[in-house]
């Protein structure tokens, strides 16, 4: 039997957590709710969650900060709730890892539209090369070693080379799914930057980026290879360690 979708729903107003959560049921998802973020993580180290709704003004810890904190060692997909509608907020929201933005009010049926949409990418996404934690883990490859925790790129001379938090979210995709095409929109999804990324084309300038810092011919790519009417391929291996390594 199908296991139905697990969404935690995270806002402290009740009648709204009611109000969706019954919708939500009624279309075969398992709902749980939370008033704040104690709550939020106690839920989530004791269950298996498949998508987090978050409002942004909560009690105590706000949900920007949250979602933060969610995403420096998860996958779980986050869709932020805020009764602000202007664009600063969107983009701080989806900046903090956010995969989808809703402002209140809204309507239930294109929240339920919008789960079913992000629960759909994250299906589609390949799985990462390594079932480590990301806040313990070091990408190496090359000259290169990539410390997820510091979210810094250093050479193995320990020469730090500094990224915008686009481009190390980039390469971080690339490095946890080496030796594989990736599309454009996949590589969009991994980095959490789908909907922050409207720009056509953000993605060709994130790479060109990168390979002016990490290729020693740019011009002529090793690391980061086109592929025509496909997207790209991180050509080297990648060996995983702790942060201590």
């Amino acid at each position: 039997m199908e296991r139905s979708p697990h969404i935690l729903v995270v806002d402290d107003d009740r009648e709204i957590c009611s109000l969706v959560s019954q919708f939500l049921s009624r279309h075969q998802l398992r709902v749980t709710t939370a008033r704040d973020g104690a709550e939020m993580m106690k839920i989530m180290e004791a269950a298996r969650i498949d998508l987090v709704v978050l409002d942004v003004m909560l009690p105590g810890e706000d949900g920007l900060s949250l979602c933060r904190k969610l995403r420096a060692d998860s996958a779980t997909p986050v869709i932020m709730l805020t009764a602000m509608g202007e664009d600063i907020d969107r983009i701080v929201g989806l900046e903090m890892g956010a995969d989808d933005y809703l402002p209140k009010p809204f309507n239930p049926r294109e929240l339920l539209a919008r789960i079913r949409a992000v629960l759909r990418r994250a299906e589609a996404l390949p799985p990462a090369t390594t079932e480590m934690p990301t806040g313990g883990k070091v990408l190496s490859f090359g000259e290169w070693r990539l410390d997820l925790a510091k979210r810094e790129l250093k050479t193995t001379a320990d020469e730090l080379v500094v990224l915008s938090s686009g481009e190390f979210d980039l390469l971080q995709a690339f490095a946890e799914h080496p030796q594989r095409v990736l599309t454009r929109d996949q590589l969009l999804d991994l980095a959490r930057g789908r909907a922050a990324s409207l720009f056509d084309r953000s993605v060709d300038i994130q790479v060109m980026r990168l390979r002016r810092k990490i290729e020693t011919d740019p011009k002529d790519p090793q690391l980061i290879k086109t592929v025509r009417s496909g997207g790209y391929m991180f050509t080297p291996s990648v060996r995983v360690t702790g942060g201590d390594a």
